[in-house]
Formats: C-alpha cells, structure tokens, sequence
C-alpha cells in the first residue's frame, strides 16, 4: 500500500514576535507558551489523515473520539521532545508547515529537513535569510497598498491622506496627531491584535507615551494609522506557490475596540450588518481580488515565500458617512484564523451560521467554560454536521487555560 508522505504542521502564532527578534533561541513569555501549548492541535484541521501534527501532549482519546462525530479523521501527533532530543523522526517527509516561518521555527524543525522532498528542499522557505524579515513588518502591506492605489485608482479606496504613516520619533505622532486626532498605533511585527495602542484622548498620558516610544525603541519604527469609524474586517486568503498566487476564499473576523482579534464569522457575516455595508463588502470583493493578487505577484513576497497568507481589509465610513475600504491594511504571510475559519465552515450544516472563537479567561479553565457551555448550548448534529450549538474543537484537561470553540 503506497501511502502520501506526511506534511509535518505546528502551531506557533506568535511567528512575528520571532521573527522581529531574529535570534534562533527566542521563545515566548510564560502566558504566550501555555497558548501555544494548550491549542497545539488546532492545525489539524487544515491536515490530511497522514499528516502529522507536533505537540507537546498526546492528546486523549475522549478529544479524538470527539472528532469522529464530525468525521474528522485525525492526523498522527509527534511530540516535540522527540525532535529536539536528538533522535528526530526518520520517516520520509514531503513539506514542513509550521503556522508561520521564523528563525526559531526552523532551528525547531531543523533536525526533520533532512527527511523533506527534493521539491520542498527548493522551496524559499526551506532556509530563513536576514531579508525575509520585511515581509512580516506591516511597513510591507503599506508597500503594497501605495502600489496598488497607484496601479488601480479606485474612487472608493482609502483616501491618499489617511494612508498608513510610519513614525520614529514623538514630533511624528504629534504631527499625525494633529492632522487625524485620534491615532492607532502598532508595533510592526505583531498579529492578532497584539502590540496595538489606540489613541482616542489627548493630552497623551505620561505611560502612553512610554509605550509609544518603547515601540520605536523595541522594533526601530512604529505603525501609525487613522482610528476609523470601521464598519466590518475582512481577509482575504490567497496561496503562494512557485511564483503564482492563487486566491483561497474570503473570512470576516470581528475585532474589539483596541483591534485584539476576538473571533471570526462562519457562513456568512454577522447579523448585525447593516444591508448597505454588505452591498459594498460583496461588490469591492468583486472588485479588488484580482488586483490583488496582481500586485503581490509582482512584488518580493512570491521569491521569499510559499504557503499560505491572509490580506486584512477594512471597510469604513469616511468623515461624510460614504463607505470606504481599505483594501491592504495587513498582510498575515502564515496560516491564520480566517484561513482556518474556511476549513471550519465545512463542519457546519449548510444554512446555518456559527462563530469560531479562542477563549482566554484567567480565572476560569478551558474545561469549566466548556462544561458550562455544553449545558447552555447542547450540540445538535445532522449528517455530521453542526446544526447547532457549542463544539470544542481544542482538548480541555483540569489545567488548559487556552481553547477554540465553534458556536453554532
């Protein structure tokens, strides 16, 4: 029996803050690690049945057992020990998918190389090079938004004077302060919403300041945008691969007010939507995909990369209350949660729409807010598929503080 050689996946979100610090030896902080470890399974869903996914648990069989109601076929688990213990894996391998790519992501999966397809072995991301770091900065994006406004001049893109700007000292805020009043502000390596500091009063407190600057200080420059009368989030998934760029479908996630990343949208956008907004988020998606994809195949990110990104686009009112969209807000060059949230879609019953959510709350588990919620909103399956309420998609033990869910 010929089986496929394995796809190897990790999960490692916090890839930017990596690749920001560029040494091999980086590791996230205590609260970042325990993340990382209690959602370790979720690239499982993006797997095949012979793939194989690295954890630090096994996870048990009441999960898995989980899993099969929805026919989902579980991938094989390596534990990550084994691969830095010296003694890697020695099946044959066809890629290495980690969640993102970083100088501390490849010196992990560095012992697994040797195992890899010739094909994959002449892949860009098959070694970090110092030049790769760039893609991740959001000073990127903002390359690629100039572009495309100035290749595609559409009259409902982002105003020229309320583009991105990048700041490094404090006149710069002030300056930017003075034109849009109230400012967000980002650290350029960064994702979900972390390293984010809105500015909604002035005078500017002592202790905002401080982090302002540390940003500068910590990353050499800082992200500085408009605080928008934003209406609806959404991302646009494309694949890189040997130069092409293929577009995967589209994800609405929803974001609270200081742009932390709460969850994201399945089957369809939320409820709350008002018809106007739709109209224009259906007609620019129309519209901008192409373009897209045209400016990003010819940019460096199809010689410095393969896999997966996600493009942001944000869709606000203007200071006349006319919709506008800004069509490349961030690039996510990694697998992310809207791209996950596309294959979560599929264990949805059709016609019914749900949310997919990571759920962090220091004082209560994963497994006391799932037993809760499987009182609250009991699951109802048909053929499979989730007609409605609560799934857990990640293991919770008396310890997991970290979990994904589906809400039906």
């Amino acid at each position: 029996m010929h089986t496929a050689k394995p796809n190897i996946y990790l999960f490692n979100p916090t890839c930017e803050y990596a690749v920001a610090n560029g040494h091999y030896s980086w590791q996230p902080n205590k609260l970042l690690q325990k993340m990382e470890l209690d959602l370790a399974t979720l690239p499982l869903f993006f797997a095949q049945p012979d793939d194989k996914v690295i954890v630090e648990n096994i996870p048990g069989d009441a999960y898995l057992e989980s899993l099969k109601s929805l026919d989902i076929s579980s991938p094989g688990f390596i534990l990550k020990q084994s691969i830095t213990s010296g003694n890697p894996p020695s099946f044959q391998i066809d890629k290495l998918c980690p969640w993102g790519w970083s100088p501390a992501a490849h010196k992990l999966l560095d012992p697994l190389k040797p195992s890899c397809s010739e094909e994959f072995k002449k892949s860009p991301v098959f070694n970090w090079k110092p030049e790769y770091r760039n893609l991740y900065s959001k000073k990127f994006a903002l390359g690629i938004l100039k572009e495309l406004k100035a290749q595609f001049p559409y009259e409902h893109f982002i105003a020229d004077n309320l583009i991105t700007q990048v700041c490094t000292t404090k006149d710069e805020y002030e300056i930017l302060l003075k034109q849009w009043g109230k400012l967000m502000v980002k650290a350029p390596w960064s994702s979900s919403g972390r390293g984010l500091q809105p500015i909604t009063k002035t005078p500017i407190h002592p202790k905002v300041w401080e982090k302002l600057l540390g940003i500068v200080k910590d990353q050499g420059y800082a992200i500085v945008e408009p605080f928008l009368n934003k209406q609806l989030d959404l991302a646009i998934q494309f694949k890189a691969e040997q130069g092409k760029i293929s577009f995967v479908g589209i994800s609405n996630f929803s974001a609270d007010k200081k742009g932390q990343y709460l969850g994201n949208n399945l089957n369809g956008l939320p409820e709350n939507t008002s018809p106007d907004v739709k109209e224009f988020a259906e007609f620019m998606l129309q519209i901008i995909i192409e373009p897209l994809q045209k400016t990003v195949e010819a940019s460096d990110l199809t010689k410095m990369y393969e896999g997966f990104f996600g493009v942001d686009t944000l869709i606000f009112r203007n200071e006349y209350g006319n919709l506008k969209i800004n069509p490349c807000l961030e690039i996510n060059v990694r697998q992310n949660m809207g791209l996950l949230s596309l294959h979560l879609e599929k264990l949805i019953h059709q016609g019914e729409n749900g949310i997919f959510q990571i759920y962090y709350n220091s004082g209560i588990t994963f497994l006391q807010f799932k037993t809760e919620m499987e009182k609250k909103y009991p699951l109802v399956l048909s053929d499979n598929k989730i007609k409605s309420g609560f799934f857990a998609l990640t293991e919770a033990k008396h310890d997991t503080q970290f979990g994904a869910y589906i809400l039906v």
